[in-house]
């Protein structure tokens, strides 16, 4: 039962897409905003949302409302600018994304250093990535399958082929590569706003929460520097991307205040856009 609905939904959103390119990049992404208000809260849930915002502590409840509709409609504008990301690779798109800090970028290619790129999953957060390869960083990025089986046969065919190629599943296989990527020189790009099953709890906006170690690990043993980077939608369809000069840390830092400084990174980043971060990521689960 569940592979039926679950090839129904593939059927629906390729559809979706299909549409999408008809009517053009912009029209698409402001009819996903609509839809994502619209249909969002039948697939993420609102009390869910709301309990992050309260264990978040960054807003009161009065502006719940309109953070929540923001949100859901920045998932559909996220799931409608899929079909459109072959032509932010292709520079056909390229007036709608500002990217600050390219230098940073340049430095690290003619150093040839070997960087943990590390964010969390805001806005079209796939852009990153894109933009990252594109400026010609050897990079490896890191991503979940998609529960639907159909659907991400076609997410993986999206990525790889105008995200980036070297991609690699989460998980203990996935922690091989990442390692293999490293000794050859490769950067590695991470998002750390999930919630794992094998991380630590530590502070998250003042509370304990289920967070990665790998970037931290990552950064101490293999002396790697660490390099945020954010991505902001502007004026609907418009993005500014902001790549950070690369930061050494110390190797006398542990692990576990290499972390946590990592979540204080996340923090400013959720901070500056509430409305524009994916609150549906149960990083407080007791």
């Amino acid at each position: 039962m569940r592979k039926f609905l679950y090839l129904i939904e593939f059927i629906l959103i390729k559809l979706f897409f299909y549409i999408l390119i008809i009517i053009g990049y912009r029209n698409g992404s402001n009819l996903g905003y609509v839809i994502g208000r619209l249909l969002g809260p039948l697939f993420r849930s609102r009390k869910l949302i709301e309990k992050n915002l309260d264990e978040s502590g960054i807003l009161h409840k009065s502006n719940y409302k309109k953070v929540i509709n923001k949100v859901y409609g920045n998932y559909g504008r996220i799931l409608s600018e899929y079909p459109f990301l072959k032509e932010f690779r292709n520079n056909k798109l390229n007036k709608f994304i500002e990217i600050e800090g390219v230098r940073h970028l340049d430095k690290i290619k003619k150093e040839r250093k070997k960087v943990v790129f590390i964010s969390g999953h805001f806005n079209n957060f796939e852009l990153m990535a894109l933009h990252l390869e594109k400026a010609g960083i050897n990079l490896c990025a890191i991503y979940r399958p998609l529960n639907n089986i159909f659907l991400n046969k076609t997410m993986e065919e999206i990525r790889k082929n105008f995200i980036c190629k070297n991609q690699i599943k989460k998980g203990r296989s996935g922690t091989r590569q990442i390692i293999e990527n490293l000794k050859k020189g490769n950067s590695v790009a991470l998002m750390i706003d999930q919630r794992v099953r094998e991380g630590i709890k530590t502070s998250f906006f003042g509370k304990p929460a289920s967070t990665t170690t790998i970037p931290a690990q990552l950064i101490k043993k293999y002396k790697c520097d660490l390099v945020p980077i954010y991505i902001e939608r502007k004026r609907n369809f418009y993005f500014k991307m902001y790549i950070s000069e690369p930061i050494k840390i110390s190797n006398n830092k542990s692990v576990i205040e290499i972390t946590e400084h990592l979540n204080k990174i996340l923090e400013k980043m959720i901070v500056k856009n509430i409305d524009q971060w994916i609150w549906t990521h149960d990083r407080w689960k007791k």
